[in-house]
């Protein structure tokens, strides 16, 4: 089962990652000033992970693959790593569907 890990990065601000149950990072979020938003960012992931449409699907300028989580406003969430091929990421979105809606939280700032 996947987890989200909230630290805290050397400027002070806070950032998840959700890993998949292998402990690999599968989405990784901006920084934030508070843990407030962070934890808010967390649930956002949660909700709208479940929504294929909320994933954009991109291609990096070297030609790797990656994609992005949006919130219904619109707004960036969280991004992938950068996937060789198309399908990889398309994995990698389908591990994120599966993974988030019921991930703990693991608070390690």
């Amino acid at each position: 089962m996947g987890k989200f890990v909230i630290t805290k990065r050397s400027n002070g601000e806070y950032q998840f990652n959700l890993k998949a149950g292998n402990g690999q990072v599968i989405l990784s979020s901006e920084g934030y000033a508070a843990k407030s938003s962070c934890e808010n960012g967390i649930e956002s992931v949660k909700k709208n992970a479940k929504d294929d449409s909320k994933f954009e699907r991109k291609t990096s300028s070297n030609g790797k693959y990656y994609f992005s989580l949006k919130a219904t406003n619109g707004q960036i969430i969280g991004s992938s790593e950068m996937y060789e091929s198309a399908s990889s990421r398309d994995n990698g979105i389908e591990s994120v569907q599966k993974n988030a809606p019921d991930a703990e939280t693991d608070d390690q700032s």
